[in-house]
């Protein structure tokens, strides 16, 4: 499951061709038994998240989430602690229900000041320390300062970004499914099969 904002919910983007549309694809590469299913929703902040999350844990069965919130409360100037709070509390409810949660990274742009942005970037490895969980990078790490990777808003990636966002978040969603799959029991009728993860990037 994703729990994401308009980066993961495809803003301005032709339907199914977003990074978790892409994802899906990858995994189905690799196994038909993977099934993503995308619960992010454009606007989205952590407080919103946390807030629907015990619902959509309900109505979906899930072994990972795939948590990428917090741009829009830091484009809004919210609080960090607050926004750590929210993380935190989405984390646990996951943890509650048994499903394993990747964290990823956020960053905001440098306008927004240099003590803010840099106390907003540490919101993430500070929690998953914390929380002992895999963090992912960035989702526009190593092309967010290049216009031609965004929309005509330059807050939202094209289509050519979408497979960069996924290769950001691909080596920590291996790791995250190793670590499930040695959790599960062989005998499991849900057992996925193992992904190698040598051709991963190439996909």
């Amino acid at each position: 499951m994703v729990l994401g904002d308009s980066l993961s919910a495809g803003y301005g983007l032709p339907p199914e061709s977003g990074w978790v549309n892409l994802l899906e694809r990858r995994l189905h590469s690799k196994s038909t038994n993977y099934k993503v299913i995308n619960v992010s929703i454009s606007g989205e902040t952590t407080l919103g998240g946390r807030k629907r999350i015990e619902q959509a844990l309900r109505n979906n069965e899930s072994d990972i989430i795939i948590v990428a919130l917090g741009a829009n409360d830091g484009l809004q100037g919210r609080s960090i602690s607050s926004i750590y709070e929210n993380l935190e509390a989405v984390i646990l409810i996951c943890k509650q229900h048994n499903v394993t949660p990747l964290l990823v990274g956020m960053q905001l742009p440098p306008n927004y000041g240099i003590s803010y942005t840099q106390r907003f970037r540490d919101i993430y490895p500070r929690l998953a320390e914390d929380q002992q969980l895999q963090l992912a990078p960035f989702l526009m790490e190593g092309f967010g300062d290049q216009i031609e990777f965004f929309q005509v808003d330059g807050i939202h990636p094209t289509v050519q970004a979408q497979k960069k966002m996924l290769d950001n978040i691909w080596p920590s969603l291996i790791s995250v499914l190793k670590s499930r799959q040695t959790q599960t029991p062989v005998t499991s009728k849900n057992q996925p099969d193992e992904i190698d993860t040598s051709t991963g990037l190439t996909q």
